[in-house]
């Protein structure tokens, strides 16, 4: 399995970080070499993987200027075949206009996942919210896209704008594929929770919106807070199971 997964939303606070983080854990626990990469700008990963702290090292930022070669920003995890990418120096800085230039005007990014991918990693990506010059660049490099959508009124309202901008990337990229809408933070027992996941199944064709739905689990949030994956700290949690569920899908997706 050689793929580069992007992992985008339109707004932030959807569990885009946490999806990511927990894909690519559940990915690493069926013994796929996995690499996770953070191109938000603010740093996020390191605290779902357990990197936090000041001082995280170099990273992505660090490589793309050249300041940093591959095997300096390569961090290893508690899980043998999980690596992960940090975003690096820009975490710690406000200056994240001239990371975004960077990363549009920069040709290393593409070489680095497609090396990552030619030497047999399976390659997640964690993007910054929106449809800004860091997403453009990743949309242009990978192969799927994965799109978190929370169930409440305010994401509901961006996924158009979210799939019109994937329509685009595919345009300019054909080889990518848009493998579909996940569905986060469900509530069983709230009404209208319950009532978006029944309207984006009634209004989006089913094959676009995952059968599985990742519940809100209180053990998603206190795994994060330790820096570990929830299907890593609590595997029998619901929303553990359910990302395993989704790498179970992603990955016979990814086969062909």
């Amino acid at each position: 399995m050689q793929r580069i997964l992007a992992v985008v939303s339109q707004k932030g606070g959807v569990g885009k970080t946490t999806t990511a983080i927990n894909v690519a854990a559940a990915f690493a626990q069926r013994g796929v070499k996995t690499l996770l990469v953070d191109m938000d700008p603010q740093g996020s990963v390191r605290f779902g993987v357990g990197l936090q702290g000041p001082g995280t090292g170099p990273g992505i930022a660090d490589y793309l200027t050249g300041a940093r070669e591959l095997k300096d920003i390569v961090r290893g995890t508690a899980l043998p075949f999980l690596r992960v990418l940090l975003a690096g120096s820009v975490a710690d800085s406000g200056d994240h206009g001239a990371y975004q230039a960077l990363v549009a005007s920069s040709t290393r990014l593409g070489e680095l996942l497609a090396l990552a991918r030619d030497r047999g990693y399976l390659v997640i990506v964690d993007t910054p919210p929106g449809l800004g010059p860091v997403v453009h660049r990743v949309l242009g490099v990978a192969d799927r896209v994965l799109v978190p959508l929370q169930c409440e009124p305010l994401a509901l309202q961006t996924t158009s704008q979210i799939l019109k901008g994937i329509r685009t990337a595919v345009a300019e990229h054909p080889k990518l594929k848009l493998e579909g809408i996940i569905l986060t933070m469900f509530e069983e027992h709230n009404a209208l929770s319950t009532r978006i996941a029944a309207y984006v199944r009634q209004h989006l064709p089913a094959d676009l919106v995952f059968d599985v739905t990742i519940p809100r689990t209180a053990a998603t949030v206190e795994a994060f807070a330790a820096g570990q994956p929830v299907v890593v700290r609590s595997p029998a949690d619901e929303a553990s199971v359910a990302y395993t569920a989704l790498a179970d899908v992603l990955a016979t997706r990814m086969a062909g």
